[in-house]
């Protein structure tokens, strides 16, 4: 299951990229990302950066201290913390770089034309999903590594904490999937719409989500990511609660060796 759970992981991030560079790279030029020039390529970096800090970075957090046998118990928490602390950057420039996108948003005339924050399910499950990351990672880096100074003292409240901080962790993780697969929903309701022109030539949706329901083939690309991020959902929660995987491991508020 650990072997699988990291060809899935590589495999979402990897795809996660080339659908950007493959079918939202419109112009073919320069880099497919941007930082405050194009807002197009700024939205680019989104779906990219919180794939890997929100999957990628927190599920080889999950992995690495459930099935790392190869050294003491202070590495692990290090390696674990480590993936999660790769993660924040991620995710803190990929919620900028989709705010930017909606509050700098123009027209083809170049008039402002600001797309409302927050207004959709997946914005919604975003904000629960990284104000418990947030959390979850304080109180961890607190009683699981600062604590360690007083390691007698505070053990019988640290080995009380861990189905807490699992359950909290596993829970945030399946969040952040469903807050992805919201996102893919929304990207095909807007990004594969079929397009004409009015009266005026003003640019209009003619058929919503046509290239969607049409199986093109970046509706596919969508629908693979999705179905790779609910077999992740599946997978590494099951890593977690399986015995067999805790097996020669050392348990908190024991010895670190």
């Amino acid at each position: 299951l650990s072997l699988t759970a990291q060809v899935l992981l590589h495999g979402v991030v990897s795809l996660t990229l080339y659908w950007v560079i493959q079918f939202r790279w419109k112009d073919g030029k320069g880099l497919p990302f941007a930082w405050r020039g194009d807002l197009e390529k700024q939205w680019n970096l989104h779906p990219v950066l919180m794939v890997t800090g929100f999957i990628y970075c927190m599920g080889q957090a999950m992995l690495v201290y459930r099935s790392c046998r190869c050294c003491r118990q202070i590495w692990s928490k290090l390696l674990h913390t480590m993936f999660h602390m790769l993660g924040i950057p991620c995710v803190v420039l990929g919620f900028i770089a989709v705010w930017d996108y909606h509050s700098l948003k123009k027209d083809n005339e170049g008039n402002s034309t600001p797309i409302p924050h927050f207004y959709s399910i997946h914005s919604w499950l975003g904000l629960v999903t990284m104000g418990l990351a947030l959390l979850q990672f304080l109180v961890g880096v607190f009683s699981f590594l600062l604590l360690l100074c007083c390691q007698s003292a505070t053990a019988r409240f640290r080995a009380g904490l861990v189905p807490i901080h699992s359950t909290v962790g596993t829970t945030t993780f399946i969040l952040a999937v469903a807050t992805a697969i919201a996102g893919i929903t929304e990207t095909a309701f807007f990004k594969l719409s079929s397009e004409g022109y009015d009266a005026t030539g003003q640019p209009v949706i003619t058929k919503l989500v046509g290239k969607y329901i049409n199986m093109s083939e970046e509706s596919i690309f969508l629908n693979t990511i999705g179905v790779i991020l609910i077999a992740l959902a599946i997978i590494l929660p099951a890593i977690l609660g399986c015995d067999g995987f805790r097996a020669g491991l050392a348990r908190e508020g024991g010895s670190n060796k």
